[in-house]
């Protein structure tokens, strides 16, 4: 199976990138924060919008918000974007660092 790479540019210049491999890695760029996560939803908030990956056995390998990075692995079966309304500012990275 093939790679499927997705480069977003919207009107301020950001730039995102999402790479799902065999349906079993997805790397994306751009993110800002994890605002929760568990083994079927993982719910990442990025510089274009809120996304939400679900599936089976999910589990972030690797999470970077110095550079904007995290890897998330398990059997993928969604993503989808969507408005943030995240607007009371609790996220998962806020919580544990209070």
């Amino acid at each position: 199976m093939t790679i499927e790479e997705k480069n977003i540019m919207s009107n301020s210049g950001v730039v995102q990138n999402l790479v799902l491999e065999n349906r079993g890695k997805l790397s994306i760029s751009g993110v800002v924060d994890v605002l929760s996560f568990d083994d079927q939803v993982v719910m990442i908030e990025t510089e274009l919008g809120l996304l939400t990956c679900k599936g089976d056995n999910l589990r972030i390998n690797k999470l970077s918000i110095d550079t904007s990075e995290v890897i998330v692995e398990g059997e993928i079966s969604y993503l989808a974007y969507s408005e943030n309304n995240n607007s009371e500012g609790h996220s998962l990275l806020s919580k544990i660092f209070k």
